[in-house]
């Protein structure tokens, strides 16, 4: 089974079971607390795009591998419904291959890590039947900054800037703790450029982020 459709199926295992922690959960304990600390693993999946010319495959032949990686979010509520949250990891590391045109096949191009903290407003959605379950929407800004560039003489632009969109929901568990589902489309690319220097064409990533975890709020 393909590792997107494991990743889909896992979350929604976690949602059925997290329903039947709501349903037992008295809504009214819920705390309403200004901040909330989530701990996730995200799963990315890659776009994977890219608009080059430049012998490593020409459209789409750049691609870095998807992963499982650790995510810090710290929001704070401003309003039970608006509130602002910040995303936080550490440099993840990936490998980048490429396509050889001649022989058809993926050969290793080499590696690099980047650093993707996001900044999100988000919307709660808080009149609905239960309390106990907050559905959330997000919009914002990603910065990355790609860093330990080993690409065989190529190498990319260091900076990027790009929207954010996510959907979430928080399940409460106990006071103060919530099991947590979220989704990310994250817009995020970087131009090739060859061992002179010259710009060979755009590498978008433009990953989506499938992300599960607990929070506290307080």
């Amino acid at each position: 089974m393909p590792m997107m459709k494991k990743t889909a199926l896992a979350l929604a295992m976690l949602a059925a079971s997290a329903g039947v922690f709501a349903q037992s959960y008295d809504s009214d304990e819920v705390p309403d607390g200004n901040w909330m600390i989530r701990l996730r693993g995200v799963h990315l999946n890659s776009a994977n795009k890219d608009h080059t010319d430049n012998g490593l495959g020409g459209n789409n032949g750049l691609r870095i591998n998807n992963k499982w990686l650790p995510e810090v979010d710290v929001t704070y509520f401003f309003t039970p419904n608006v509130a602002v949250e910040g995303v936080l990891t550490w440099p993840q590391k990936h490998r980048v291959t490429y396509l050889d045109q001649t022989s058809s096949t993926r050969q290793d191009l080499g590696s690099l890590k980047e650093l993707p903290p996001t900044l999100m407003l988000q919307y709660h959605f808080t009149d609905i039947a239960s309390g106990a379950i907050k559905p959330y929407v997000g919009i914002g800004m990603n910065y990355t900054r790609f860093s330990s560039v080993d690409l065989g003489g190529a190498s990319v632009k260091r900076n990027s800037v790009g929207m954010a969109l996510q959907a979430g929901v928080d399940f409460a568990v106990t006071k103060g703790f919530s099991l947590n589902l979220d989704v990310k489309k994250v817009w995020m690319s970087t131009n090739v450029m060859d061992y002179q220097g010259t710009d060979l064409g755009t590498f978008k990533i433009d990953p989506v982020l499938f992300g599960v975890g607990f929070g506290y709020r307080f």
